[in-house]
């Protein structure tokens, strides 16, 4: 198990800039950092790679689909654009030594048809995701798709969604992610959700209801950490919050006031927690 730290709190461009906080990072006890993948090229990330592996940090991705590049758009040219993206993600992921990709890749956030998807959709989103878990296994790099809330995306909003999407990708390098935010608002009961389908999940976000310090609100994280050590989970419990540094970051996740103190508080309680609650979950199933 690595606990990991998703950068986009800090910035959408991560580079030498951003050193010491890295560095802070792993002094704290990161095990990893899912970084933004949302523009520059292969290059930069091949250089942010080796600031992370001179630090000490495993590298992930954290990527997604963009109206322009939409991988269930009904226009062929938009899916080939689509494609494309999909390859210039895995090649700067590589480039960067990634060992996964998370994210909505499976289609734009905020676009709406004013419907749920369609059969024809779901056939085109289980199309892209197959070619681009193809394309990425060869660099080693793992595809997890992100079931995101019904308010943010129509297409996978529900674990269900994304256990139907996976049993049709059929490929053992795709995979998709739990977030526990998203399972907050869609899931019954999230963790007998994970539970019921653990064997299909190969990422873990651990995030707040209102996307603050995990811990400080009433995501009922005692039970998720039972049941991830129930299930035998050894993947990477990657923090996610977000505030309003980046102006377009904070209007797309609908941020309007301040969710922690300071980044380093964020830092230090979030891997706090994750570690005492992964131990203590430790103490209770033994």
């Amino acid at each position: 198990m690595k606990v990991a730290f998703n950068l986009l709190v800090i910035g959408a461009d991560i580079g030498p800039q951003h050193a010491r906080q890295l560095e802070r990072l792993k002094a704290l006890g990161y095990d990893a950092v899912e970084v933004p993948v949302f523009s520059g090229k292969a290059e930069h990330y091949a250089a942010l790679g080796r600031l992370l592996a001179d630090i000490g940090l495993t590298a992930g991705a954290a990527a997604v689909a963009t109206p322009e590049a939409n991988p269930v758009s009904p226009d062929a040219t938009v899916r080939a654009r689509a494609r494309d993206h999909h390859r210039w993600i895995v090649d700067c992921t590589a480039a960067m030594g990634g060992e996964i990709i998370a994210g909505p890749i499976h289609s734009p956030v905020g676009v709406f048809t004013g419907l749920g998807p369609t059969d024809a959709e779901f056939d085109r989103c289980v199309e892209a995701m197959r070619a681009m878990a193809e394309y990425a296994a060869p660099a080693g790099v793992r595809i997890s798709a992100e079931a995101v809330n019904r308010f943010e995306c129509y297409m996978m909003s529900t674990i269900a969604q994304a256990s139907a999407i996976f049993r049709a990708v059929d490929h053992s390098n795709y995979g998709y992610m739990f977030d526990t935010f998203h399972a907050n608002i869609e899931e019954k009961d999230p963790p007998a959700t994970y539970e019921r389908y653990h064997g299909e999940i190969n990422h873990f976000h651990v995030s707040e209801n209102d996307r603050g310090v995990p811990g400080s609100g009433h995501v009922p994280f005692a039970a998720h950490f039972d049941a991830l050590r129930r299930c035998g989970y050894d993947g990477w419990l990657t923090v996610e919050s977000f505030g309003r540094a980046l102006p377009e970051l904070a209007g797309a996740t609908r941020v309007w006031r301040d969710l922690f103190d300071d980044l380093d508080s964020l830092f230090a309680e979030s891997v706090a927690f994750i570690r005492r609650e992964w131990a203590a979950a430790g103490e209770r199933l033994a």
